[in-house]
């Protein structure tokens, strides 16, 4: 395979990785903890209403004093 076959397909898999349509989806929410900083999942939980679905991404929750510089976000998105 040619050199810039294997740069194609190395990009081709890394943008299917950063779709978040190839993001985890789960029916409740990741407990604290169960989620690294950064990393994204779905929940169809029913919270977000029709046609939308609920964003999770974990943050850093175990910090000296029970603080968090990096709290957990949630937001609705479209399906």
């Amino acid at each position: 395979m040619s050199r810039i076959a294997c740069v194609l397909a190395s990009i081709a898999i890394l943008g299917i990785a950063a779709n978040p349509a190839a993001a985890q989806v789960v029916k409740r929410e990741p407990a604290m903890g169960a989620l690294k900083p950064g990393q994204r999942v779905l929940v169809d939980d029913g919270s977000c209403g029709p046609g939308k679905i609920k964003e999770v991404i974990g943050g850093d929750h175990k910090l000296v004093g029970g603080r968090s510089n990096i709290l957990r976000q949630r937001r609705c998105i479209a399906r």
